[in-house]
């Protein structure tokens, strides 16, 4: 089972362009625990993400594209970064991000991944060739 572990740190929806970790200690923490993962053959990806400030939504109301530049005033938590995992359930998962070194404003929040076996066979029909796509997508 594939899931996805959400960093999100309080804070980073106000961070200004450019902001960066700059805590020594906290970032060979992260390295250590990510590199737990990568030993433990759990780890697909990981990634720190740079503050909504320097993004884009684009939104789709009406049913046209309009675009709008970060930093966004409304939201209340945004996404510091991400890990991509495989592990046999979803009680290894949480185990997995109850490791974390994360600090006191720092959450995360753990999603399955929708597999192709976990929708109905009309949905499957429709879905011929995604996997394909996602490998060539991988290269």
């Amino acid at each position: 089972m594939r899931f996805m572990m959400l960093m999100i740190p309080k804070g980073y929806e106000t961070a200004a362009p450019g902001t960066m970790p700059d805590d020594a200690a906290a970032i060979a923490a992260m390295m250590k625990y990510n590199e737990a993962l990568q030993q433990a053959g759990v780890l697909i990806t990981c990634d720190g993400l740079h503050p909504p400030s320097m993004g884009a939504r684009v939104s789709f109301a009406g049913g046209k594209p309009l675009v709008t530049d970060g930093p966004f005033a409304e939201v209340k938590e945004v996404l510091g970064g991400y890990w991509m995992i495989d592990v046999a359930s979803r009680d290894e998962a949480i185990a997995w991000a109850r490791r974390c070194p994360a600090g006191p404003n720092e959450i995360i929040e753990i999603r399955q991944v929708q597999e192709l076996a976990d929708f109905p066979d009309e949905i499957q029909s429709e879905l011929a060739g995604f996997a394909e796509m996602q490998s060539a997508a991988r290269g």
